[in-house]
């Protein structure tokens, strides 16, 4: 089964006019002290796990570097599109930031329109513009995820509606949703607008799907791809697509940062999906087992199930369809994902993807901005090796 469908994660940059140099600045009137992950623009990852993903983490801190630039420019228009006259929007905003995360989808934007030679310049800031779009479009979804999934955990510290409360995530998603259609309106391009308004629908379309799945070990593994591409790989796709757009490239360009993006997406949420079940909490950041006890149909669990035997597959249909689990229910699915190499399954078809979101890229010149994308694809599955 082949995919034509495809992201990295950059760390917050603070532009030195609201960073105080200490891991501190002040968004909105909220003073945010970053993690110490994010205090720097390597963001090195110094906590457990670190040996395995040292790869994944110089790769995206390389990427990061090279673009540093415009990712301050990203960095302080979604400062600035996240101010509100209603307190609590900032307040929660404030929280998001604080939390950290790679941005990742906007990196991807900034990377793609600079492979296909946009120009720089103070007259060339679509590309940044749209980065935040991206980012505004994902970080919304999260919200309205971690409601739906009761999550408690978001990047290792508790989430927004763990703090806040359901009802001010779902609003405040609401509020970034918006954000992202006017940074799309101001752009002006109805085709950059096709893009990421068809993409907003299929993560929506993707989310629905993985609940109409949720507790159903009759899903296909087929299905199980058709969710991960809808929650995960669309808007990787669309970031990296409005790229080449922005730029003015021909079709062959667009679909072929498309297709990189696409595969990225899917590399990226396999392998999202088997460290839900081989990684600690710090290197997670959220719960370990949270897809488990929730029942969702991940690749690992379908491959543990298919490879079980009739007394496994008893304990599969027992925890994850009709939702009766006991404590120790997770360390024996952990014991059974082991035996069947359900994680080892997982990545191969995870590094299936990122070798064709590498190959998508052939069609460029080979620049240095090539070869650190491409580098991010081989490390993305690194960091559940």
């Amino acid at each position: 089964m082949s995919f034509g469908l495809t992201v990295i994660l950059t760390p917050l940059i603070c532009s030195t006019d609201q960073s105080n140099g200490a891991g501190e600045f002040n968004l909105l009137g909220v003073t945010v002290t970053l993690p110490e992950s994010e205090k720097t623009a390597t963001a090195k990852h110094s906590g457990p796990g670190a040996s395995a993903q040292e790869g994944a983490e110089a790769a995206l801190s390389a990427l990061s570097s090279y673009l540093a630039e415009d990712m301050a420019a990203c960095n302080r228009a979604i400062i600035e599109r996240m101010d509100s006259p209603v307190a609590l929007i900032p307040q929660l905003a404030a929280h998001l930031v604080a939390a950290g995360g790679k941005r990742l989808r906007p990196l991807l934007t900034l990377a793609s329109a600079r492979l296909c030679d946009y120009p720089a310049g103070p007259d060339h800031q679509r590309h940044v513009a749209l980065a935040a779009c991206v980012e505004f479009i994902h970080t919304a979804t999260l919200l309205h995820d971690d409601v739906v999934d009761e999550s408690q955990l978001r990047r290792g510290l508790a989430s927004a509606n763990a703090v806040f409360g359901n009802k001010a995530s779902v609003l405040v998603g609401d509020f970034l949703f918006a954000r992202s259609f006017q940074l799309m309106t101001d752009d002006g391009s109805l085709k950059v607008m096709a893009i990421l308004s068809s993409a907003s629908a299929t993560i929506a379309e993707g989310e629905v799907l993985q609940m109409s799945t949720q507790n159903d070990l009759s899903t296909s593994v087929d299905q199980y791809l058709t969710v991960i591409h809808g929650k995960t790989a669309a808007l990787f796709a669309a970031a990296c697509r409005v790229g080449a757009v922005v730029a003015k490239r021909p079709d062959a360009e667009e679909l072929a940062l498309e297709a990189f993006g696409t595969n990225l997406g899917m590399a990226f949420q396999l392998v999202d999906d088997a460290l839900d079940y081989a990684a600690d909490q710090a290197v997670l950041g959220k719960t370990v087992g949270d897809d488990f006890r929730e029942g969702k149909i991940t690749l690992p669990v379908l491959a543990a199930y298919a490879a079980g035997s009739e007394e496994d597959r008893q304990f599969w249909r027992r925890v994850i369809e009709e939702s009766e689990q006991a404590p120790e229910d997770l360390d024996h699915a952990l014991a059974l994902i082991a035996q069947t190499d359900a994680i080892g399954v997982t990545l191969d078809r995870a590094a299936a993807y990122a070798r064709a979101a590498r190959e998508a890229l052939d069609i460029f010149p080979d620049t240095r901005l090539r070869r650190l994308l491409q580098d991010t694809a081989s490390y993305t599955v690194s960091r559940a090796r």
